[in-house]
């Protein structure tokens, strides 16, 4: 993940960078960050999949602006506005904004980071080793499901490939939940992207496959389910 700061205040960029330094460190991302005290120097690069860019920079440069202007070279970074002054927030219709920071409150920067890493899975991909040894690149967009398979999983894609590999079922749930996956129950861990009904009891997948709902797994995949479909179904 490549993240830019753009801000004018020595002071401010290096807390921003401490925050995301930090979480991405706790969360095992690789990331690198690239800092600017200025838009000028930023509009050199602009090479990142999420910027911080201050509402006001020095030298009577906007944050706005900016971003108008990164829209207009078509690329499709998130950008998340920096302020003291989150009145101005209202402005931010123009250029989409994905998030607004408020500087006395940094700690938003955690829920910013973490929305977005939901909505980078049909970017993300692992490597998983299977049974032959081989490192297999594995795109979450088109994965349907893992089950398991004696001591192995079993990786479900889109188009009926599957994948044999190494690793727990418990291991692989906590690596992907944050990316929109669901351990269903001790078996199955399920793309939520591609539950077409759900009840009390079932899920069923958009290949028509049913799986049961753990028992003690029921009400956190309510829960699960539910955000998911706030932040990405129509």
């Amino acid at each position: 993940m490549r993240i830019s700061i753009v801000e004018d205040e020595a002071v401010w960029r290096n807390k921003i960078q401490d925050v995301i330094e930090k979480y991405c460190n706790d969360k095992n991302i690789l990331f690198q960050i690239h800092s600017y005290s200025n838009g000028k120097d930023f509009m050199k690069d602009m090479d990142a999949d999420l910027v911080f860019l201050d509402i006001e920079l020095a030298e009577g440069e906007s944050g706005f602006e900016l971003a108008e202007k990164l829209i207009d070279t078509g690329k499709q970074c998130k950008i998340c506005f920096l302020t003291s002054h989150i009145e101005l927030a209202r402005w931010g219709y123009r250029v989409n904004a994905f998030r607004y920071i408020d500087k006395r409150h940094l700690e938003e920067i955690i829920e910013a980071l973490d929305s977005f890493m939901k909505t980078k899975i049909q970017e993300r991909t692992i490597c998983c080793n299977d049974i032959s040894g081989i490192c297999r690149k594995i795109n979450l967009n088109t994965l349907l499901f893992i089950e398991t398979s004696g001591r192995k999983l079993r990786y479900l894609m889109l188009n009926g490939n599957e994948y044999f590999c190494e690793g727990s079922i418990s291991e692989a749930a906590h690596r992907l939940e944050q990316f929109g996956f669901f351990q269903i129950q001790r078996s199955y861990i399920v793309n939520l992207k591609y539950i077409e009904k759900a009840d009390s009891r079932k899920i069923t997948l958009c290949n028509g496959l049913e799986v049961a709902i753990g028992r003690t797994h029921s009400n956190e995949f309510k829960k699960a389910f539910f955000e998911w479909r706030m932040l990405f179904d129509d």
